[in-house]
Order: structure tokens, then C-alpha cells, then sequence
């Protein structure tokens, strides 16, 4: 069952009167999950909120120097006669893509565990010495 967009635009402008950020542009209909990037020397550290989200529902590609971190979830709940006013628990589909320049992306790692998704990406080793170069 979907809302009317009227009633999306209402929804939208509560949350937007409740919440301390003065210029919030929320849409519920395009909020996406959070993410967090940690550059560390040796490896970037990504950690993404997934709360209620399983692992046959996340997928995690790789290309070039890019993580595409993806949701999709199409379960239901059954709501077989049931006569809703609001329902925000819906199937949805939701990505997020992030560069990470100088990532060995063949050993990346993921976990997930308590609704926090744990992605570790080894940099490529770069050489610590200087070197010279010779003119010709």
C-alpha cells in the first residue's frame, strides 16, 4: 500500500519541525543508511548503520578504485486486511558508492554484527624510500 504524497509531505514536515537542524532537507522516501570512513596508514576502515538488515540483503561490488555497498529489501510484512494509516515498512533498494584511491580491493573484508556492517580495505604498500630518477 503506498501513502498519498500529500501525506508524505506532512510526515516529512513534523520531522523536519522536531529536528534541532534548522535547514534539514529530509525526504523518507530517499534517506539512505550512514556510513563512516576511517583513513588509517595501512587500511580504510568503513563502517555502514544496517540496523534490522540480514546478510542475504546486503551486496558489496567492487570496480577500479570504488565499494558499492547495496540494500535491497523486498520483504513484506503481511498486512492481508489490515487497514493502514501509515506504514513505512516497505520493500526499498538503497546504494551507496565510495572512491578509495590506492585500495587492494581483491582483500577486502566485510562483517556484519549488530546492525553495524564492518567493511576493512588494505591500502597498496607504497614505497617509503625516496628513489632517484635518473635524466636522460
Amino acid at each position: 500500500m503506498r501513502t498519498s504524497p500529500a501525506f508524505d509531505d506532512f510526515h516529512n514536515m513534523l520531522d523536519d519541525f522536531f529536528n534541532d537542524n534548522v535547514r534539514s532537507s529530509r525526504n523518507l522516501l530517499r534517506d539512505t543508511f550512514k556510513i563512516d570512513i576511517i583513513d588509517t596508514e595501512k587500511e580504510y576502515l568503513i563502517e555502514a548503520e544496517l540496523p534490522g538488515i540480514g546478510k542475504d540483503e546486503i551486496a558489496l561490488n567492487i570496480d577500479d578504485e570504488s565499494l558499492c555497498v547495496a540494500i535491497e529489501r523486498s520483504k513484506e510484512t503481511g498486512g492481508e486486511g489490515k487497514s493502514y494509516i501509515h506504514r513505512e515498512r516497505r520493500a526499498a533498494s538503497m546504494s551507496r558508492r565510495v572512491r578509495l584511491a590506492g585500495a587492494r580491493l581483491a582483500d577486502v573484508k566485510a562483517k556484519l554484527d549488530d546492525g553495524i556492517l564492518t567493511i576493512t580495505v588494505p591500502k597498496e604498500e607504497l614505497a617509503s624510500s625516496p628513489r632517484k630518477i635518473d635524466i636522460q
